[in-house]
């Protein structure tokens, strides 16, 4: 870790939390990633000092984490053509009241970067699927690496997680990488008018855990 600073956040819809927000040297792909520590993160921990562990009592404490991968036309400015400015609204707000940590991963458009992505969405406008279009332009349908991930999770011994994620990719990826995913924990379905064969895409492709019947 090179840096640890507090940060205020508040929300377009008035929501409101502190994150000390931690920086790296050394991660394995040199990018700019962030982890969010929010709530009461430390006592979380297998090593806090959060008292007593509710449950078994042979289990230790495991924080509620989430790889969000940085989406600009999302997160900045409110694209409804994915549900990634939700979903990381939703994550913050989750993470907060239960302790753990939001991790900031730059890779952009699964990994192909913000003016691919685009590419990628024509492609789409003219019939493609979110994948189909990855592949469209020579990219792989999903180029996202979470070893950086990994080791920004054991520099803050967390080790032994509970996911926020409908991906199961990101579970088996940690898990390989040495960092055990305890329970998988689903994102809510954020639909909007220009989202839904986004979803389904997700949904039937690539097995994420998106119930649309009730949406």
């Amino acid at each position: 870790m090179r840096t640890q600073v507090r940060i205020p956040l508040r929300f377009p819809d008035g929501y409101t939390a502190a994150a000390d927000v931690f920086t790296f040297d050394g991660l394995v792909d040199g990018k700019e990633h962030l982890l969010l520590a929010l709530g009461e993160w430390q006592g979380a921990l297998p090593t806090g000092d959060a008292g007593p562990v509710s449950g078994p009592a042979s289990a230790p404490p495991a924080p509620l984490v989430r790889l969000h991968s940085e989406c600009l036309t999302g997160d900045v400015f409110g694209s409804e053509r994915c549900d990634c400015g939700p979903q990381l609204r939703e994550a913050v707000e989750r993470i907060a009241a239960e302790g753990g940590f939001l991790l900031y991963l730059r890779q952009e458009g699964r990994g192909i970067g913000l003016y691919a992505k685009l590419d990628a969405y024509a492609l789409q406008d003219a019939g493609l699927d979110t994948y189909a279009a990855n592949v469209a332009l020579g990219r792989g349908e999903d180029e996202r690496d979470y070893t950086a991930a990994a080791q920004m999770l054991s520099a803050v011994a967390a080790e032994r997680i509970r996911l926020l994620s409908n991906n199961p990719d990101k579970a088996e990826q940690l898990g390989a990488l040495g960092i055990e995913v305890v329970d998988r924990v689903a994102t809510s379905v954020h639909l909007s008018g220009f989202n839904r064969k986004y979803l389904e895409s997700k949904r039937d492709h690539t097995a994420h855990t998106i119930d649309l019947s009730a949406a």
